[in-house]
Protein backbone atom coordinates (compact mmCIF):
# COMPACT_ATOMS: atom_id res chain seq x y z
CA UNK A 1 0.00 0.00 0.00
CA UNK A 2 1.36 3.40 -0.95
CA UNK A 3 1.15 6.07 1.73
CA UNK A 4 0.89 9.64 0.54
CA UNK A 5 2.61 12.21 2.71
CA UNK A 6 3.65 11.61 6.30
CA UNK A 7 0.40 11.44 8.25
CA UNK A 8 -0.44 7.76 7.75
CA UNK A 9 3.18 6.80 8.24
CA UNK A 10 3.27 8.62 11.57
CA UNK A 11 0.06 7.04 12.78
CA UNK A 12 1.48 3.59 12.04
CA UNK A 13 4.73 4.35 13.79
CA UNK A 14 3.11 5.85 16.90
CA UNK A 15 1.37 2.61 17.80
CA UNK A 16 4.36 0.44 16.98
CA UNK A 17 6.39 1.14 20.11
CA UNK A 18 5.99 -1.33 22.96
CA UNK A 19 7.89 -3.62 25.29
CA UNK A 20 11.61 -2.95 25.10
CA UNK A 21 11.56 -0.32 22.33
CA UNK A 22 11.00 3.41 22.81
CA UNK A 23 10.36 6.00 20.13
CA UNK A 24 8.88 6.43 16.67
CA UNK A 25 11.56 7.52 14.17
CA UNK A 26 14.43 7.84 16.67
CA UNK A 27 14.10 4.51 18.47
CA UNK A 28 15.95 2.84 21.34
CA UNK A 29 15.71 -0.90 22.01
CA UNK A 30 17.44 -2.00 25.20
CA UNK A 31 18.51 -5.35 26.63
CA UNK A 32 20.22 -6.75 29.70
CA UNK A 33 19.79 -7.32 33.43
CA UNK A 34 21.41 -5.89 36.55
CA UNK A 35 23.54 -8.99 37.22
CA UNK A 36 23.73 -10.37 33.69
CA UNK A 37 26.76 -10.18 31.42
CA UNK A 38 25.96 -6.73 30.07
CA UNK A 39 23.44 -3.99 29.44
CA UNK A 40 23.10 -2.59 25.94
CA UNK A 41 20.87 -1.50 23.15
CA UNK A 42 20.32 -0.52 19.56
CA UNK A 43 19.53 3.04 18.43
CA UNK A 44 17.74 3.20 15.10
CA UNK A 45 16.85 6.37 13.23
CA UNK A 46 20.02 8.28 14.11
CA UNK A 47 20.56 10.81 11.30
CA UNK A 48 23.61 10.08 9.16
CA UNK A 49 26.70 12.25 9.16
CA UNK A 50 26.53 13.34 12.80
CA UNK A 51 29.90 13.51 14.55
CA UNK A 52 29.85 11.03 17.42
CA UNK A 53 31.68 12.23 20.52
CA UNK A 54 32.46 9.03 22.42
CA UNK A 55 33.86 10.96 25.38
CA UNK A 56 30.58 12.87 25.71
CA UNK A 57 28.66 9.57 25.83
CA UNK A 58 31.06 8.32 28.50
CA UNK A 59 30.64 11.51 30.52
CA UNK A 60 26.86 11.04 30.50
CA UNK A 61 27.31 7.50 31.80
CA UNK A 62 29.64 8.75 34.52
CA UNK A 63 26.88 11.05 35.75
CA UNK A 64 24.63 7.98 36.17
CA UNK A 65 27.36 5.57 37.32
CA UNK A 66 27.09 3.87 40.74
CA UNK A 67 29.69 4.58 43.41
CA UNK A 68 30.28 8.17 42.27
CA UNK A 69 29.89 9.66 45.76
CA UNK A 70 29.33 8.78 49.41
CA UNK A 71 25.56 9.22 49.04
CA UNK A 72 25.15 6.67 46.24
CA UNK A 73 25.34 2.88 46.14
CA UNK A 74 28.80 1.46 46.82
CA UNK A 75 28.67 -0.74 43.71
CA UNK A 76 31.69 0.13 41.59
CA UNK A 77 31.25 -0.13 37.83
CA UNK A 78 33.40 1.52 35.14
CA UNK A 79 30.40 1.59 32.77
CA UNK A 80 32.60 1.77 29.68
CA UNK A 81 30.46 1.83 26.55
CA UNK A 82 31.46 -0.02 23.36
CA UNK A 83 29.90 1.15 20.10
CA UNK A 84 29.50 -1.92 17.90
CA UNK A 85 27.97 -0.55 14.70
CA UNK A 86 26.54 2.46 12.93
CA UNK A 87 29.63 4.66 13.29
CA UNK A 88 32.40 5.02 10.70
CA UNK A 89 35.37 7.35 10.97
CA UNK A 90 33.73 9.13 13.88
CA UNK A 91 30.38 9.84 12.22
CA UNK A 92 27.00 8.14 12.21
CA UNK A 93 26.26 6.20 9.04
CA UNK A 94 22.46 6.09 9.31
CA UNK A 95 22.62 2.39 10.17
CA UNK A 96 21.54 1.12 13.62
CA UNK A 97 24.02 2.00 16.37
CA UNK A 98 24.57 -1.05 18.54
CA UNK A 99 26.26 -0.62 21.91
CA UNK A 100 27.11 -2.60 25.02
CA UNK A 101 28.19 -1.84 28.60
CA UNK A 102 29.54 -4.85 30.47
CA UNK A 103 28.70 -5.57 34.10
CA UNK A 104 31.87 -6.18 36.10
CA UNK A 105 31.04 -5.81 39.81
CA UNK A 106 27.97 -7.96 40.48
CA UNK A 107 27.58 -9.41 43.98
CA UNK A 108 24.81 -11.86 43.15
CA UNK A 109 25.22 -13.79 46.41
CA UNK A 110 23.87 -10.75 48.25
CA UNK A 111 20.46 -11.67 46.83
CA UNK A 112 20.35 -15.39 47.65
CA UNK A 113 17.91 -14.78 50.52
CA UNK A 114 15.53 -13.10 48.06
CA UNK A 115 15.23 -15.96 45.57
CA UNK A 116 11.71 -16.96 46.67
CA UNK A 117 10.66 -13.75 48.43
CA UNK A 118 8.62 -10.84 47.13
CA UNK A 119 10.25 -7.61 48.31
CA UNK A 120 7.71 -4.94 49.35
CA UNK A 121 7.07 -2.29 46.65
CA UNK A 122 9.49 -3.98 44.21
CA UNK A 123 8.61 -5.55 40.87
CA UNK A 124 9.28 -9.08 42.18
CA UNK A 125 5.63 -10.09 42.56
CA UNK A 126 4.33 -8.42 39.41
CA UNK A 127 7.10 -9.87 37.22
CA UNK A 128 6.47 -13.31 38.70
CA UNK A 129 2.75 -13.07 37.99
CA UNK A 130 3.35 -11.86 34.43
CA UNK A 131 6.12 -14.25 33.35
CA UNK A 132 6.01 -17.10 35.88
CA UNK A 133 9.75 -16.63 36.45
CA UNK A 134 11.98 -13.81 37.65
CA UNK A 135 15.64 -12.96 38.03
CA UNK A 136 16.02 -12.18 41.74
CA UNK A 137 19.60 -10.88 41.40
CA UNK A 138 19.43 -7.13 41.86
CA UNK A 139 15.96 -6.95 40.37
CA UNK A 140 17.01 -8.39 37.02
CA UNK A 141 15.35 -6.54 34.16
CA UNK A 142 13.44 -4.24 36.53
CA UNK A 143 16.69 -2.85 37.98
CA UNK A 144 17.53 0.82 37.52
CA UNK A 145 20.85 -0.35 36.06
CA UNK A 146 18.96 -0.85 32.80
CA UNK A 147 18.76 2.94 32.47
CA UNK A 148 22.33 2.76 31.14
CA UNK A 149 20.84 2.14 27.70
CA UNK A 150 18.61 5.19 28.06
CA UNK A 151 21.61 7.37 28.88
CA UNK A 152 23.48 6.21 25.78
CA UNK A 153 20.43 6.80 23.58
CA UNK A 154 19.93 10.17 25.24
CA UNK A 155 23.55 11.16 24.69
CA UNK A 156 23.19 10.43 20.97
CA UNK A 157 19.95 12.44 20.87
CA UNK A 158 21.59 15.34 22.70
CA UNK A 159 24.39 15.32 20.14
CA UNK A 160 21.86 15.99 17.37
CA UNK A 161 19.85 18.50 19.42
CA UNK A 162 22.96 20.58 20.14
CA UNK A 163 23.37 21.09 16.39
CA UNK A 164 19.78 22.36 16.36
CA UNK A 165 20.38 24.79 19.23
CA UNK A 166 18.27 22.79 21.70
CA UNK A 167 19.47 22.12 25.26
CA UNK A 168 18.10 19.74 27.92
CA UNK A 169 19.06 20.43 31.54
CA UNK A 170 17.74 18.67 34.64
CA UNK A 171 18.54 19.16 38.32
CA UNK A 172 17.46 18.07 41.78
CA UNK A 173 14.87 20.49 43.13
CA UNK A 174 13.71 18.55 46.18
CA UNK A 175 14.85 15.72 48.46
CA UNK A 176 12.41 14.72 51.17
CA UNK A 177 11.01 17.96 52.61
CA UNK A 178 13.99 20.07 51.48
CA UNK A 179 12.98 22.03 48.37
CA UNK A 180 14.27 24.99 46.40
CA UNK A 181 12.25 27.68 44.61
CA UNK A 182 10.29 26.35 41.64
CA UNK A 183 11.41 29.27 39.42
CA UNK A 184 14.38 27.80 37.53
CA UNK A 185 15.38 31.22 36.18
CA UNK A 186 16.68 32.11 39.65
CA UNK A 187 19.50 29.60 39.40
CA UNK A 188 22.64 28.89 37.40
CA UNK A 189 21.61 25.41 36.34
CA UNK A 190 25.15 24.48 35.30
CA UNK A 191 26.09 24.80 38.97
CA UNK A 192 24.01 21.74 39.79
CA UNK A 193 26.89 19.53 38.66
CA UNK A 194 29.16 21.04 41.34
CA UNK A 195 27.74 18.92 44.17
CA UNK A 196 26.88 15.27 44.73
CA UNK A 197 23.13 15.77 44.85
CA UNK A 198 22.97 17.86 41.63
CA UNK A 199 21.11 20.83 43.10
CA UNK A 200 21.82 24.38 41.81
CA UNK A 201 21.29 25.86 45.29
CA UNK A 202 24.51 25.13 47.21
CA UNK A 203 22.97 25.68 50.65
CA UNK A 204 20.00 23.41 49.96
CA UNK A 205 22.36 20.85 48.42
CA UNK A 206 24.28 20.54 51.69
CA UNK A 207 21.06 19.92 53.61
CA UNK A 208 19.89 17.38 51.04
CA UNK A 209 23.19 15.51 51.24
CA UNK A 210 23.00 15.40 55.02
CA UNK A 211 19.45 14.04 54.87
CA UNK A 212 20.48 11.29 52.45
CA UNK A 213 23.42 10.39 54.69
CA UNK A 214 21.09 10.07 57.68
CA UNK A 215 18.73 7.86 55.72
CA UNK A 216 21.61 5.69 54.54
CA UNK A 217 22.90 5.32 58.09
CA UNK A 218 19.45 4.24 59.27
CA UNK A 219 19.08 1.70 56.46
CA UNK A 220 16.19 3.75 55.10
CA UNK A 221 15.53 5.75 51.92
CA UNK A 222 14.07 9.07 50.80
CA UNK A 223 12.48 10.38 47.60
CA UNK A 224 12.61 13.68 45.76
CA UNK A 225 11.85 15.73 42.67
CA UNK A 226 13.84 16.44 39.51
CA UNK A 227 13.07 19.53 37.44
CA UNK A 228 13.94 19.58 33.73
CA UNK A 229 14.20 22.62 31.45
CA UNK A 230 14.36 22.36 27.65
CA UNK A 231 15.40 25.47 25.74
CA UNK A 232 15.56 26.30 22.05
CA UNK A 233 12.69 24.16 20.72
CA UNK A 234 10.79 25.61 17.79
CA UNK A 235 7.00 25.93 17.85
CA UNK A 236 5.06 23.09 16.26
CA UNK A 237 6.44 19.97 17.97
CA UNK A 238 3.88 17.39 19.06
CA UNK A 239 0.73 15.90 17.58
CA UNK A 240 -2.78 17.34 18.06
CA UNK A 241 -4.50 14.21 19.37
CA UNK A 242 -2.82 11.03 20.66
CA UNK A 243 0.76 12.22 20.33
CA UNK A 244 0.57 15.42 22.37
CA UNK A 245 4.02 16.62 23.37
CA UNK A 246 3.31 16.68 27.10
CA UNK A 247 1.81 13.18 26.87
CA UNK A 248 4.96 11.89 25.16
CA UNK A 249 7.19 13.55 27.74
CA UNK A 250 4.97 12.30 30.56
CA UNK A 251 5.04 8.75 29.24
CA UNK A 252 8.81 8.89 28.93
CA UNK A 253 9.23 10.11 32.50
CA UNK A 254 6.70 7.73 34.06
CA UNK A 255 8.57 4.85 32.42
CA UNK A 256 11.66 5.59 34.53
CA UNK A 257 12.20 3.38 37.56
CA UNK A 258 10.72 4.76 40.83
CA UNK A 259 8.86 7.65 39.16
CA UNK A 260 5.46 8.34 40.72
CA UNK A 261 4.43 11.69 39.27
CA UNK A 262 4.83 14.16 36.40
CA UNK A 263 3.68 17.75 35.95
CA UNK A 264 4.57 20.44 33.42
CA UNK A 265 4.19 24.19 33.47
CA UNK A 266 2.32 25.29 36.58
CA UNK A 267 1.03 21.74 36.88
CA UNK A 268 -1.29 21.01 39.79
CA UNK A 269 -0.80 24.52 41.16
CA UNK A 270 -2.89 25.95 38.32
CA UNK A 271 -6.14 24.59 39.81
CA UNK A 272 -6.14 27.33 42.45
CA UNK A 273 -5.84 30.10 39.87
CA UNK A 274 -8.31 31.72 37.46
CA UNK A 275 -8.26 31.79 33.69
CA UNK A 276 -7.51 35.49 33.81
CA UNK A 277 -4.38 34.67 35.81
CA UNK A 278 -3.28 31.50 34.00
CA UNK A 279 -3.70 32.49 30.34
CA UNK A 280 -0.40 33.18 28.57
CA UNK A 281 -1.12 36.41 26.69
CA UNK A 282 0.35 36.72 23.19
CA UNK A 283 2.44 39.64 21.97
CA UNK A 284 4.95 40.45 19.23
CA UNK A 285 8.61 40.25 20.23
CA UNK A 286 11.43 42.54 19.17
CA UNK A 287 12.30 40.17 16.32
CA UNK A 288 8.74 40.26 15.00
CA UNK A 289 7.86 36.76 16.18
CA UNK A 290 4.85 35.79 18.26
CA UNK A 291 5.72 35.47 21.97
CA UNK A 292 3.83 35.07 25.24
CA UNK A 293 4.24 37.40 28.19
CA UNK A 294 4.15 34.49 30.67
CA UNK A 295 4.76 30.74 30.48
CA UNK A 296 2.26 29.09 32.81
CA UNK A 297 1.69 26.48 30.06
CA UNK A 298 5.28 25.26 30.26
CA UNK A 299 5.90 25.82 26.55
CA UNK A 300 3.07 23.56 25.36
CA UNK A 301 -0.43 24.55 24.23
CA UNK A 302 -2.91 22.15 22.68
CA UNK A 303 -0.27 19.44 22.96
CA UNK A 304 2.07 21.35 20.62
CA UNK A 305 5.15 23.43 21.47
CA UNK A 306 4.77 27.21 21.27
CA UNK A 307 8.47 28.17 21.20
CA UNK A 308 8.84 28.89 24.93
CA UNK A 309 10.96 26.89 27.34
CA UNK A 310 9.55 23.50 28.32
CA UNK A 311 9.79 22.86 32.03
CA UNK A 312 8.47 19.94 34.01
CA UNK A 313 8.90 18.14 37.33
CA UNK A 314 9.29 14.42 37.98
CA UNK A 315 8.59 12.88 41.40
CA UNK A 316 10.61 9.87 42.57
CA UNK A 317 9.49 7.67 45.42
CA UNK A 318 11.86 6.53 48.20
CA UNK A 319 13.87 3.54 46.92
CA UNK A 320 12.01 0.33 47.78
CA UNK A 321 15.09 -1.52 49.04
CA UNK A 322 15.61 -0.68 52.71
CA UNK A 323 18.12 -2.40 54.99
CA UNK A 324 15.52 -3.07 57.68
CA UNK A 325 13.37 -6.11 58.49
CA UNK A 326 10.05 -6.13 56.60
CA UNK A 327 7.06 -8.44 56.55
CA UNK A 328 6.22 -10.03 53.21
CA UNK A 329 5.27 -13.36 51.60
CA UNK A 330 7.16 -15.88 49.45
CA UNK A 331 6.31 -17.76 46.25
CA UNK A 332 4.80 -20.58 48.34
CA UNK A 333 2.30 -18.27 49.97
CA UNK A 334 3.97 -18.20 53.37
CA UNK A 335 4.29 -15.09 55.53
CA UNK A 336 7.98 -14.36 56.08
CA UNK A 337 10.30 -11.60 57.21
CA UNK A 338 13.01 -10.29 54.89
CA UNK A 339 15.97 -7.98 55.33
CA UNK A 340 17.72 -6.82 52.17
CA UNK A 341 21.48 -7.03 51.89
CA UNK A 342 23.95 -5.60 49.44
CA UNK A 343 24.69 -2.14 48.03
CA UNK A 344 21.84 0.26 47.38
CA UNK A 345 21.05 3.95 46.92
CA UNK A 346 19.42 5.74 49.86
CA UNK A 347 18.06 8.25 47.32
CA UNK A 348 17.88 7.59 43.59
CA UNK A 349 17.35 11.24 42.61
CA UNK A 350 20.97 12.44 42.09
CA UNK A 351 21.76 9.56 39.72
CA UNK A 352 18.39 9.88 37.97
CA UNK A 353 19.10 13.43 36.76
CA UNK A 354 20.92 12.26 33.58
CA UNK A 355 18.21 9.64 32.98
CA UNK A 356 15.50 12.32 32.97
CA UNK A 357 17.59 14.37 30.54
CA UNK A 358 18.15 11.34 28.32
CA UNK A 359 14.47 10.46 28.04
CA UNK A 360 13.52 14.08 27.38
CA UNK A 361 16.20 14.41 24.69
CA UNK A 362 14.99 11.29 22.88
CA UNK A 363 11.39 12.54 22.92
CA UNK A 364 12.33 15.97 21.58
CA UNK A 365 14.55 14.62 18.80
CA UNK A 366 11.86 12.12 17.85
CA UNK A 367 9.31 14.95 17.64
CA UNK A 368 11.68 17.06 15.54
CA UNK A 369 12.13 14.19 13.08
CA UNK A 370 8.38 13.49 13.02
CA UNK A 371 7.71 17.15 12.28
CA UNK A 372 9.74 16.92 9.10
CA UNK A 373 7.06 14.59 7.70
CA UNK A 374 4.24 17.10 8.19
CA UNK A 375 4.76 19.65 5.44
CA UNK A 376 7.28 20.67 2.80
Amino acid sequence: MRIKGGVCARRHIQYKEMGNTFGNIFRLTSFGESHGEAVGGVVDGMPAGVEIDLEFIRSELRRRRPGQSLITTARKEPDEVELLSGVFEGRSTGAPIGFIVRNTNQHSNDYDNLRDVFRPSHADYTYYEKYGVRDHRGGGRSSARITIARCVGGALAKTVLRQMGISVTAYTSQVGNIAIDRDYSKYDLAGAENNAVRCPDAGAAERMIELIRRMKGAGDTVGGIITCVIKGCPPGLGEPEFGKLHAMLGGAMLGINAVKGFEYGDGFDCVTGHGSEQNDVFDIGEDGRVVTLTNHSGGIQGGISNGNDFFFRVAFKPVATILQPQRTVDVNGRRVEVTARGRHDACVVPRAVPVVEAMAAMVILDCCLLNRTVRL
